[in-house]
């Protein structure tokens, strides 16, 4: 059932009283939205779980659109005041810090933090590099402050807030709670062959370090035993110490690294700059903040497949 439809007594009253305003903007919704839930996502990851798990029972827009980087978007009075519209909110707290301010100030009572579906963890040491090299810059409030946010890029992590999103559209939409658990176990018996893949594909390699501009991929690392080496922290397109590149030299030499990674939605210079000085290759490891014309992939699963392919390369699998 959708929520807006539940409308106590007292707010028909105050809604006759305001001229019916409420109800008004509410029903050119309904009609915008075919009757389907008015789902507000905040970036792709968020937005791709919602469009699979939701299906034809939902209408999604997302806040942040292809091409840019969501960490430094801002959000228009508009965008603002639609979420304050809208029946549900999927959103990631911690990674866009405008996305976070928009919602406190839009009053919405029906939303979800992927955050709260899974267990955040700190990379600030544990996957290599230097202390600084995992350092995100993306607080989440409460008692994971300094937590990593990028927990859609390990497939398991990403199949608990899956299932997670699954629930909570079964509450809030109780009609089509069948449909919502049918998509979601779909999407994790696929998410489940995917970490299956990455497991079999990265098992056996001639290095297990790669080296990459976002230091995005923590978990991917922990989760299947390698190691991140991140150049600069957390700007992608910052330029690396002196110190750093002669760190990294060394790191490649000794743990046979063959190429440095870059992504779509930010500049190669400083990956090239390093490849350059430690004489390595570069190649694209997409952190899946978004799809473009230039993703190596349609979707997250076709996207993920050509990282787990890039990285293959890379680290010699055998």
């Amino acid at each position: 059932m959708n929520i807006r439809r539940l409308i106590p007594a007292a707010a028909l009253t105050g809604a006759v009283a305001l001229g019916l305003t409420a109800c008004s903007s509410s029903d050119t919704a309904d009609r915008k939205n075919d009757g389907r839930l008015d789902l507000v996502a905040s970036f792709y990851p968020m937005q791709f779980l919602a469009e699979r798990i939701g299906g034809d029972h939902v209408s999604v827009t997302t806040l942040t659109k292809p091409g840019v980087e969501p960490h430094d978007l801002e959000l228009s009075p508009r965008q603002t005041g639609r979420l304050g519209d809208a029946d549900f909110i999927l959103y990631l707290k911690g990674l866009q810090p405008a996305v976070d301010e928009a919602i406190k100030q839009s009053g919405a009572s029906h939303t979800l933090d992927a955050a709260t579906l899974t267990t955040l963890e700190d990379h600030g040491t544990e996957t290599g590099g230097e202390e600084h090299g995992h350092d995100h810059g993306h607080e989440h409030e409460g008692d994971e402050a300094g937590a990593d946010p990028h927990i859609w890029l390990d497939p398991v992590k990403y199949s608990e807030v899956a299932k997670g999103v699954g629930k909570s559209l079964e509450k809030t939409d109780p009609d089509h709670a069948a449909d919502y658990r049918k998509n979601t176990d779909a999407l994790v018996e696929e998410l489940g062959a995917l970490d299956t893949a990455y497991r079999t594909g990265l098992k056996n390699t001639a290095t297990k370090t790669f080296i990459t501009t976002h230091s995005a991929f923590g978990y991917l690392a922990e989760r299947y035993g390698l190691v991140q080496e991140g150049i600069a922290g957390i700007d992608p397109e910052a330029e690396p110490s002196p110190a750093r590149i002669s760190a990294l030299h060394s790191i490649a030499e000794e743990k046979k690294v063959t190429t440095v990674f870059f992504e779509t939605l930010a500049s190669d210079k400083t990956a090239k700059t390093v490849a350059r000085d430690t004489g390595l290759k570069t190649d694209v490891l997409d952190p899946l903040e978004g799809i473009t014309d230039s993703s190596q992939g349609d979707d997250y699963i076709g996207v993920m497949k050509s990282n787990l392919a890039a990285l293959r390369t890379a680290l010699g699998a055998k």
